[in-house]
């Protein structure tokens, strides 16, 4: 059974993190300053809708063009919109079955989960780089001599949350496809709560590799490369659907719809397209559920062929 470590790192450059060794006592670090969620009626009465980001989905500098982008979808509203950060995946799944988000980006993994286990729904999904899909990105320090993925046995790595599809699940199913596990295959493996903080993890020589989203890589690549920069991609994952933005099934009808026409159509307007761009969001378009069955397979396929 895998050991699991979460650890939200708070200075990355701090030598020797914690990792996931025999015996190692799993325990959960969290000194992050959290925004209170108001418990009040969402959208349906008109009061004003919760929509989550989760930490993962962008570099933290990129939560500022998420809290523009959600202020214009308010003004389009005419409704008032909450921002609420959260990096836990599994606590913003919690958070809209228990109806206390109205809205959240989503990583793809957790859609799944929360889609099978409480009728999450997909709203829409952006578009980055003419596509609809993102990848997992194995990465090592830039002057590493490792050029494989098979190369990173013994060695130490950094996953970014254990609900994460390219942060932990696809690299999870590229061990399970030779027969290992993370336990059996890292000396040591670390959470750390996000992308870019995996990315600083290995650029600093925290970790000898990393499993990121590629979306999050090629973000901090054009827009501040300080640490993508001092890391090479040496494995490049299947395409898989890209993170989704997804909604409460308790939320109103007429609502949901008024949600979906305005993140459809902000890329006609000036003022959204500006703030779309800095999110390196082309546009949102409607993407089917189905489109995240190659998701469902991965895990079904881990499930059935565990041997450790």
């Amino acid at each position: 059974m895998l050991r699991k470590i979460f650890l939200l790192l708070l200075v990355l450059s701090a030598a020797g993190l914690p990792g996931c060794r025999n015996g190692a006592e799993p325990k959960k670090i969290n000194l992050e300053k959290r925004e209170p969620v108001s418990v009040a009626t969402g959208g349906d009465h008109g009061k004003h809708l919760r929509i989550a980001v989760g930490g993962m989905i962008t570099p933290k500098e990129g939560l500022a063009y998420y809290r523009r982008f959600l202020d214009y979808v308010e003004d389009k509203l005419e409704t008032k919109v909450d921002f609420v950060d959260r990096e836990d995946y599994a606590e913003i799944n919690e958070m809209i079955k228990k109806e206390e988000l109205d809205a959240a980006f989503v990583c793809s993994g957790p859609y799944v989960d929360g889609h099978r286990d409480f009728g999450m729904e997909l709203l829409v999904a952006p578009q980055a780089y003419g596509e609809t899909v993102y990848y997992s990105y194995i990465i090592v320090a830039g002057d590493s001599p490792i050029k494989s993925f098979e190369e990173l046995r013994g060695k130490s790595f950094a996953f970014a949350d254990p609900l994460s599809n390219t942060g932990k699940l696809v690299p999870t199913y590229m061990l399970a496809q030779i027969q290992e596990t993370p336990d059996t295959f890292f000396s040591k493996y670390i959470f750390t709560s996000a992308h870019d903080k995996s990315i600083k993890a290995v650029a600093q020589g925290i970790v000898a590799g990393a499993a990121v989203d590629s979306l999050i890589w090629e973000y901090a690549n054009r827009m501040n490369p300080e640490f993508t920069s001092k890391t090479k991609i040496i494995r490049k994952s299947a395409p898989y659907a890209i993170p989704p933005l997804v909604v409460s099934r308790s939320l109103a009808p007429k609502t949901k719809e008024k949600l979906r026409q305005i993140f459809l159509q902000a890329h006609e307007d000036p003022k959204g397209k500006e703030i779309l761009n800095k999110m390196m969001i082309e546009k949102f378009v409607v993407i089917d559920d189905s489109a995240y069955n190659s998701i469902r397979d991965m895990k079904a396929w881990i499930r059935k062929n565990k041997t450790r």
